[in-house]
């Protein structure tokens, strides 16, 4: 079938979005020179346009012409073309030739200032932007700090490399406006200032008298961020307004970033301290044996989780009354993974000092912790753990007092290679008013390891398959190679062999299997003992 196909206009509505959106501006006259039509982006550039009224300078001065004509028209440089548009009318198409570097300039400060998460480093990219893009020195100037100092960053066209330095808060109120913008005051004395009260030590040495001195606040998150000095050399245009929106945009987009910047440093040396006593300790020196430890978090990017271990040494000197106790180590697993199971363990191992003041019997240690835990008004307050309290014998021998409650008892690795799983057992802490324990005591001879360690390890899905778990065979075959090796070896060569088993194969679950692992070895006898390898 063959015809004709009919023109489909596109409806008023749609016409009229379509020209408020360009970022052309667009003006349309009648055959008598008055505007019928002006959108948006025409009404910015020429201010005095309207429609109803004839058209203003400088649209009334410029012929129609294709490439169209370049004039300056309150400040900016537009690129006017004229065409005729049917019944004598007559169409102006308006280009900002100022547009292209402030989206270019845009475009790189959204780059170099989102490109850290350092205020220092933010403040450098602001001051290094400002000098490329709008003057010869700039300043940023941070809040004062407790001691009132004031820290400065300053960059200088054509120089390699901005400098630094601090300085009492009442020098920096020397400059004019500072003290204004510092305090986030846009519309107090902060803009344009007076350059003969810039003093001395603004400027770098060499640089001259300053021509023109702008001053803005870097608007932060609720408190200011700072403030940014712009100064250009005495012979160079003023500031004008398209340089001020440019150094506007420039400050709110540096104060952004410097916010969220100290923000995020804030956060994390509130989140170090937080985490300190939630992490592994290190390993102490205890005479006639040797003690090695490996943590790892399924969730590494907070490095603490629900699997934890610990060291408790005996006080040197106790004061009369305290129970004197041999050193104990523990190795334990709460329910949950991430900040709120790290938080348990943190519990749990600081509740664990406290007893040990008034209780050195592990299986009546036990027996308290899990009354703490029934008490808790957290919620699934449950924890499996290892006591071990570690006394030397004669003939450099360990004796390894233990109690389980509802973990995976340790192993022994044995001087002939031989792995023995311990006899020790017990029930789940923080579930039932009463608890069974059934705790024994191991004799490590010299050499012989007693290996602690959580279920994350024999539970790890992967292998070839990458469904496949572990498990406990794997791990005794496992530590059997490990005769003769430091004890610090022994457990990172553990750890190793688990994290290559998690890796899995082609068919593996990269969200399967994963929990936290913690290994916690002691070694019978000193470091003279341990075989070469």
């Amino acid at each position: 079938m063959t015809g004709t196909r009919r023109a489909v206009r596109p409806a008023p509505d749609l016409l009229a979005a379509l020209l408020e959106g360009s970022g052309e501006g667009i003006v349309v006259c009648d055959a008598d020179g008055v505007v019928t039509l002006a959108n948006a982006a025409a009404v910015r550039l020429v201010p005095g346009v309207e429609p109803g009224l004839p058209a203003p300078a400088p649209l009334d001065s410029v012929p129609p012409a294709p490439e169209g004509r370049i004039v300056t028209h309150g400040g900016r440089a537009l690129r006017i073309r004229t065409e005729a548009v049917g019944d004598c009318r007559l169409a102006w198409y308006l280009t900002d030739l100022n547009a292209a570097p402030r989206t270019e300039f845009l475009l790189e400060a959204g780059r170099r200032l989102s490109a850290s998460l350092n205020p220092r480093r933010c403040a450098r990219a602001a001051t290094e932007l400002a000098a490329d893009f709008l003057c010869d020195a700039a300043i940023v100037l941070l809040p004062a700090t407790a001691r009132r100092r004031i820290e400065w960053v300053r960059a200088v066209s054509g120089r390699y490399g901005p400098e630094e330095g601090t300085l009492p808060a009442v020098t920096a109120a020397e400059v004019p406006g500072l003290t204004d913008a510092l305090a986030g005051l846009r519309h107090g004395a902060a803009g344009q200032q007076d350059p003969g009260g810039a003093p001395d030590w603004l400027l770098p040495e060499g640089f001259g008298p300053a021509g023109h001195l702008l001053v803005l606040p870097l608007p932060g998150n609720g408190v200011p961020a700072g403030a940014i000095v712009l100064a250009r050399r005495a012979g160079r245009s003023p500031f004008g307004d398209d340089d001020q929106r440019m150094a506007r945009d420039l400050a709110v987009r540096a104060g952004a970033a410097i916010s969220a910047a100290s923000l995020f440093r804030e956060q994390s040396t509130i989140n170090a301290i937080l985490t300190g006593d939630l992490l592994p300790p290190d390993m102490p020196e205890i005479e006639g044996m040797r003690l090695a430890g490996r943590l790892r978090a399924s969730q590494q990017a907070g490095a603490i989780g629900g699997d934890f271990y610990d060291v408790y040494l005996p006080d040197t000197a106790p004061d009369a009354g305290i129970v004197e106790r041999p050193p104990l180590i523990i190795l334990g697993d709460v329910c949950g993974k991430g900040a709120r199971a790290a938080v348990l363990a943190g519990q749990v191992r600081h509740s664990l000092r406290t007893l040990l003041l008034l209780e050195s019997r592990t299986d009546r240690l036990l027996e308290l912790l899990n009354r703490s835990l029934l008490a808790s008004p957290s919620p699934n307050s449950y924890v499996t753990m290892i006591l071990a309290a570690l006394r030397t014998a004669p003939g450099d021998h360990v004796l390894v007092d233990l109690a389980v409650a509802g973990h995976p008892p340790p192993l022994v690795l044995r001087g002939d290679g031989t792995v023995e799983e311990a006899a020790a057992r017990g029930s789940l802490l923080g579930a039932l008013k009463k608890i069974t324990l059934r705790p024994v005591t191991l004799d490590l001879a010299p050499g012989e390891v007693c290996l602690l360690y959580s279920d994350g390890i024999t539970e790890a899905f992967g292998g070839p398959t990458g469904r496949e778990m572990f498990g406990e065979e794997r791990l005794k075959e496992a530590l059997a190679t490990c005769v003769g090796m430091p004890v610090e070896a022994l457990v990172e060569r553990l750890e190793q062999l688990s994290t290559e088993w998690l890796g899995g194969g082609p068919g593996a679950d990269p969200g399967g299997g994963r929990d936290d692992r913690a290994l916690l070895a002691v070694r019978a006898g000193t470091a003279r003992t341990e075989t070469s390898w």
